[in-house]
């Protein structure tokens, strides 16, 4: 039995796409749940929806006329960097651009406040998973490069932190 907003409800649209700086976490919800590959631990699920509530996390949304289909949440943990929480696009949205379109935004938005490094943490390249070094590729393509894997940090395996200058 599919879980609400898995692939099958949601098919793309001719809509445009657009990017918004808004909140909303039961559209997160179903962006997470369409990616069991990368979230499938519904502890990382509920926090992430808790995260994209919370105002301590800046928010950017796609949406595909009222259907939120991906989402980027931003830390700001010193005015000079970003750390960019969380990434993910509904699997109907993959590969189409909108992944691009948040980061870019993203950076675009860190830019104008004067920030200079853009930072993200995915699952590091010794924990072999094909998914994760599609993310990791896709994190290349868009500027960021590996600074440094930490076992433990984020979970029980390996952290990869990447960076990506912003001037």
């Amino acid at each position: 039995m599919p879980h609400r907003g898995d692939a099958a409800e949601v098919t793309p649209t001719t809509s445009p796409v657009t990017i918004a700086a808004r909140r909303d976490p039961a559209g997160v919800e179903r962006v997470l749940r369409s990616l069991p590959q990368w979230f499938g631990i519904e502890e990382a699920i509920q926090q992430y929806i808790r995260d994209a509530a919370d105002l301590a996390y800046e928010s950017l949304t796609a949406w595909s006329g009222d259907r939120c289909v991906g989402v980027a949440l931003i830390r700001r943990h010193y005015p000079e960097t970003g750390e960019l929480h969380l990434l993910a696009v509904h699997a109907a949205y993959r590969r189409t651009g909108v992944g691009q379109r948040l980061v870019r935004r993203a950076a675009s938005d860190l830019i104008s406040t004067g920030a200079q490094l853009f930072s993200v943490h995915t699952v590091g390249p010794s924990y072999q998973d094909t998914g994760y070094a599609q993310t990791r590729d896709f994190y290349a393509s868009m500027g960021f490069v590996p600074l440094e894997e930490h076992q433990g940090l984020d979970w029980t395996g390996p952290t990869l932190i990447l960076v990506k200058p912003l001037r």
